[in-house]
């Protein structure tokens, strides 16, 4: 027997706002995929992005609460260059999306900065400060 890694999931509040939201960043939610208990958009490498609602979540799981507190996990997104991590933030935060983080060089060698999703889910930002072979 073998398991093999296929999707990460999200339970969200609002899936229309989760939608929007995940579209703005490239994820190619289907059309109408806001008006649904689960929705999932297709990732490289053949795994998904699936994201449910709280209600659909207490529909197999009564009770269920969302936990307390964040910070616990995080989604990291590819950037090409340190300025496109600043104009996505910018675009993203002048949207109305939380800034967890302003762009910042980190010492490990990348531009980075953090945003959240409406449920509070970390996004990172990233790119190399220096390109290879520069």
């Amino acid at each position: 027997m073998t398991a093999r890694f296929d999707a990460i999931g999200l339970v969200v509040s609002d899936m229309a706002a989760s939608v929007t939201f995940y579209r703005r960043l490239g994820f190619a939610f289907p059309e109408g995929a806001e008006r649904q208990p689960h929705a999932e958009a297709d990732l490289p490498g053949g795994i998904r992005l699936m994201l449910d609602t709280e209600e659909s979540v207490r529909s197999f799981t009564p009770g269920w609460e969302p936990p307390a507190g964040g910070g616990r996990h995080s989604l990291a997104l590819l950037c090409d260059t340190p300025a496109e991590v600043d104009a996505f933030y910018e675009e993203l935060t002048g949207a109305g999306c939380h800034g967890e983080r302003k762009p910042w060089d980190a010492p490990w060698g990348q531009r980075y900065a953090v945003v959240n999703d409406p449920d509070g889910h970390g996004v990172d930002l990233f790119a190399p400060l220096a390109v290879p072979g520069e």
